[in-house]
This record gives structure tokens, sequence and C-alpha cells, in this order.
């Protein structure tokens, strides 16, 4: 695919090279069709090459400055991804590792249960509730499984989207699991769990006197180091 780059930032993608066509990146991810409305899976070429746009450039090129975001490679074509469309543009999208799925190229090592993999919105759609929507969405998709991953690290912006989902569907609090790959028992967290564990923890630390806190500050913050997506780690917004 030929990206035009601004000569002055060659990490601005001005249009992007279709149909014998350039195109305006916010034209790519647009559609006329009335029947693209909320979560669907992605399935045609076109919409892989929407799901490109909204992964590699939108989020990897032009909204990926962010510190409190992690960046995230494209991902492999045959990963099972949904895109959220609302008023005839795609604003976000989530991609799942099916369970039994290979983890990488190199080893036989399978996931053993679904992992919501990358998930993205669009900054303008943000503080939206569709974070929310999506990660209701990947549960309900796989309602007769009995544990859900998530995939490690979690950001933290992700964790308060957790924490609001988990707190309004209580129902999903044994279910989802942050987690590395395979997803076996020693590598996953219970994120509920984990999310009230931190909050006992602040608390403490709000209670603990200033001459105690000297020295003994408690860390939250997320990692957001690039990752390889796909064949070697996990990663997400």
């Amino acid at each position: 695919m030929l990206l035009l780059t601004d000569p002055q930032d060659k990490e601005t993608v001005l249009a992007v090279y279709l149909n014998q066509s350039w195109w305006p990146v916010e034209d790519v991810v647009k559609t006329a069709d009335p029947s693209r409305d909320g979560l669907i899976s992605v399935q045609t070429f076109g919409e892989r090459i929407v799901l490109f746009v909204l992964n590699y450039i939108i989020f990897g090129m032009l909204e990926g400055s962010s510190a409190n975001d992690a960046f995230f490679l494209p991902h492999s074509d045959t990963e099972c991804a949904k895109i959220l469309w609302r008023d005839g543009e795609a604003v976000a999208f989530y991609t799942v590792k099916m369970k039994g799925s290979l983890c990488d190229g190199t080893t036989s090592q399978c996931y053993l249960l679904p992992v919501l993999d990358t998930i993205f919105v669009q900054r303008k759609y943000r503080r939206g509730g569709l974070g929310m929507k999506m990660l209701h969405d990947f549960c309900q998709s796989f309602v007769a499984e009995d544990a859900l991953g998530i995939s490690c690290p979690i950001s933290a912006a992700m964790y308060q989207v957790c924490q609001k989902f988990l707190q309004t569907y209580p129902e999903e609090q044994k279910r989802l699991w942050e987690v590395e790959a395979p997803g076996d028992w020693s590598q996953r967290v219970n994120i509920w769990l984990k999310i009230q564990m931190e909050s006992a923890l602040s608390e403490t630390a709000h209670l603990t006197s200033p001459e105690d806190e000297e020295g003994s500050q408690v860390e939250y913050a997320q990692s957001s180091k690039p990752k390889q997506s796909d064949a070697d780690q996990m990663n997400k917004f």
C-alpha cells in the first residue's frame, strides 16, 4: 500500500493510494453503506484495508504519540477482528487471539483461551463508552467459555475501562484474566482481583503518614513499551 506523507513530517500520512486514486485517510475509513453500523466482523479485503488504516496509520502514526498509549504493530491478516462503525465511519476496533490458535510461528504452543489482543478507539470518539461496548461484545461472543483473557500488559486506560465494566457486569468478574501467552494458570491474573488489591494498596498508602511514605511509594504505571504483535507478543491500547 502506498502512503503519501508530509515532506516536513514523514510520520504524518496525508493520503492512501487505493484503486488507482489517492484518498485522504479520513475518507478511507468512511462508508456510504447504511447497513454498516455497530460492531461488524472483518471479512472482506476492503474491511482489512480499513482495519489496517485504523491500526497502522491512525493509531500507529497519527495518534500514537501519547505516553499513555501502548504502541502496537499490524496484526496477522488471519486474526479475528471487529470494526465499530458509527454514522458511516469506522471509529474503533478490537482483535482476538482465538482459543487453539498458534501463539507464534516458532513454537507449537496454542492459546488456551480466547484473548482480546488489541483494542483501539479513535481519540475524538473516546470517553463515550465505546471501550465498554467492545469489551461487552467480546464477553458475549464467548458465553460458553469459563475464562477469557486480555493480553498483558494492560494499559492504565484499559484498566479503567475494565474496572467500570466489571462493576457494571459483576457476573464477568470471575471470567476476565490478564494473561501472557499461551495463558495457562501460571500465566493468568484475575483482573477484578488485581483491581481490588491495587485499590486496597492505594487506600493504605493514602492513610500512611508522610514520614512513613518516604522511600516506600507504590508505582501503578502500566508499561507502554513497543511490542511485536501477533507473532511474538500481545499488546493493546
